[in-house]
């Protein structure tokens, strides 16, 4: 066996291992879950509010999951009066907690089912979806092929891989390993129909960006590792606002991670996308909010 193989066959637990740091363990993760089900967030029994009519869908990110991906965002949206939601996604067999790793097509089918879900229970027209990451993107594929553009006010996505990642240019170097990427498809697909350039991402971007009656938010950060550059997350169209972090707080240090898990100037910058009529200026301060 070649060297480079020894590498990349174990890929996949080397990624998992990583994300350990970030990630709670399967029992936490399972007494979160438990505990939100009584709040309002995940509580099915939730009617929107007049001022809040929609409900909101979580769309978490790669090797997260619909507890520990929302842990500051979920009740932030909470406590400012929204029904909130959120899913878990592109399972693979075998991996626990560790989700939206398998093909992204399919991941956005549980996203189709799970709005739906939602719908039912609260009796809304419409949601909002905000996602982190992969989930930013991934719901991109359901508005433009799944219907999802009929059941959808508005897609606000933190730190979205919109256009693909290098990876700080890691991917470009695949070529030189024959059957590399190939063992990446077969071992988390999720994984590779992100890189730049995937049939995935070629499928999903051709004919523009946006699909009519949507509303998109792009929320980006410069410090942004995992998804490069990270001027690629941002989207064109005709309804979409575009949001660099650090020109509304320039000392805000925030990578990839941070901006979905706790950065609340993204957070409030959120807030706005949801509820444009009642907007306030976002600023360095709203972390204090």
């Amino acid at each position: 066996m070649l060297p480079w193989k020894r590498v990349l066959r174990p890929l996949t637990a080397l990624l998992l291992t990583a994300a350990i740091a970030t990630v709670p363990a399967t029992a936490a993760h399972a007494a979160d879950t438990a505990a939100t089900s009584s709040s309002g967030w995940n509580d099915y029994s939730c009617k929107p509010s007049a001022t809040h009519p929609r409900p909101v869908v979580l769309v978490h990110g790669t090797l997260a999951n619909s507890v520990d991906n929302w842990l500051a965002l979920a009740p932030y949206l909470e406590d400012r009066g929204y029904c909130v939601f959120s899913l878990d996604y592109g399972q693979l067999s075998g991996v626990p907690v560790f989700y939206g790793l398998g093909p992204i097509d399919k991941s956005a089918e549980q996203l189709s089912a799970y709005v739906d879900k939602v719908l039912s229970a609260t009796g809304a027209a419409k949601v909002d979806l905000v996602g982190h990451s992969q989930g930013g993107m991934m719901p991109r594929y359901y508005l433009k092929f799944l219907g999802g553009a009929a059941k959808v006010n508005a897609l606000v996505g933190i730190a979205p891989d919109n256009h693909g990642t290098d990876l700080d240019g890691f991917t470009k170097l695949l070529p030189y390993f024959p059957g590399a990427a190939d063992l990446i498809s077969a071992s988390t697909p999720g994984l590779a129909d992100q890189i730049v350039g995937s049939a995935f991402l070629t499928k999903l971007n051709a004919g523009g960006d946006t699909v009519p009656g949507v509303h998109y938010t792009v929320i980006a950060t410069k410090y942004d590792e995992v998804v490069t550059p990270y001027s690629s997350q941002f989207l064109s169209g005709s309804d979409v606002h575009n949001v660099l972090l650090q020109n509304l707080c320039a000392v805000d240090l925030s990578e990839h991670a941070l901006i979905g898990l706790t950065d609340r100037v993204a957070f409030h910058e959120v807030a706005n996308a949801l509820d444009p009529a009642h907007a306030t200026a976002t600023t360095c301060l709203s972390a204090l909010g």
